[in-house]
């Protein structure tokens, strides 16, 4: 047995991720699939309706899983396209319901693909703390993600407008951002105030990003997110 299992080929990491999303998809259709058919077969008014925000919802964290998928390629791509797509989703499928107002205001960046989906899972973790743990007190919460080019970096903030819990403490997700960042070749600052938190992700442009990023000199976009982005103006 141990000699069968050193003849065994080593799967890589990357194979290993796009399986398990493969079979998340699979588990996520199935779920929606099930759902939606006891949503037709019943015949009461209140459940049926229950069953259809139930099949909603799951499309919406389908839809977040989906942006947050491993790239299929490494290729220079636009990373604020994608950010788009992610804070769609998650303004759609979290912060909707829980009526906080997403905004994104973005220049116009480009990452190697795999670089933009690590950044993906940063600000995912980050908009995530932030809706969980922020108290807004009365005011109408707002997470705001910027991404902007520096010179030869990238840079990413995530804040809110609400006061800090005073019994969370920073847990495993701070911790894999933290690793996240670091293997990007970056740097995090957080702070926290009673007017809200805010950490900042700057990452270094290595490789094709350089030149990729300085053709697109002036460019920019702002798009502001609940219950479906809206245009605004930088």
């Amino acid at each position: 047995m141990a000699e069968l299992v050193r003849q065994l080929p080593e799967i890589s990491e990357r194979v290993l991720l796009l399986e398990l999303n493969h079979r998340v998809n699979n588990e996520f259709a199935s779920a929606i699939n099930l759902v939606s058919v006891a949503a037709v077969r019943t015949d009461n008014p209140e459940v049926k309706a229950a069953l259809s925000n139930v099949v909603e919802l799951l499309h919406q964290h389908a839809d977040v899983h989906r942006a947050l998928k491993l790239p299929d390629r490494n290729a220079v791509v636009d990373a604020t396209a994608y950010l788009q797509a992610l804070c769609r989703a998650m303004s759609q499928s979290k912060l909707d319901r829980a009526g906080i107002k997403l905004v994104l205001a973005a220049d116009v960046v480009r990452l190697h693909s795999e670089r933009c989906w690590q950044l993906g899972m940063i600000v995912y973790e980050l908009v995530t703390n932030a809706a969980r743990h922020a108290f807004f007190e009365g005011r109408e919460g707002e997470v705001r993600v910027e991404f902007s080019r520096a010179g030869a970096t990238a840079r990413c903030c995530v804040s809110d407008n609400g006061s800090p819990a005073r019994t969370v403490r920073p847990g495993r997700g701070l911790k894999i951002i933290g690793e996240m960042v670091k293997n990007l070749g970056g740097q995090v600052d957080r702070s926290f105030g009673a007017n809200g938190s805010s950490f900042s992700v700057a990452l270094p442009f290595v490789g094709r990003e350089q030149q990729a990023n300085r053709s697109l000199r002036g460019e920019y976009h702002v798009e502001a997110g609940r219950r479906g982005l809206h245009h605004a103006h930088h």
